[in-house]
């Protein structure tokens, strides 16, 4: 069973990959993070860690923070 949140974060994971034109395969490439766990992120169905996070945020080049709020 996963939390609300964690699907939260996987689909605004989701959101930004598509719009980056990456695959998850992509991202698993980039990130280091085998391809299943990647999808398992994005449907929430992970608790990852904040280094796994880090890792995936740095995959996308996004910064932690989000400046419009």
């Amino acid at each position: 069973m996963s939390s609300d949140f964690l699907k939260l974060v996987g689909e605004r994971i989701r959101t930004i990959r598509k719009e980056k034109g990456y695959t998850q395969e992509s991202l698993s490439e980039k990130s280091g993070i085998h391809v299943t766990y990647i999808s398992d992120i994005e449907r929430g169905e992970r608790n990852i860690s904040m280094e796994t996070l880090e890792k995936v945020i740095t995959a996308l080049d996004i910064s932690p923070v989000d400046r419009r709020y």
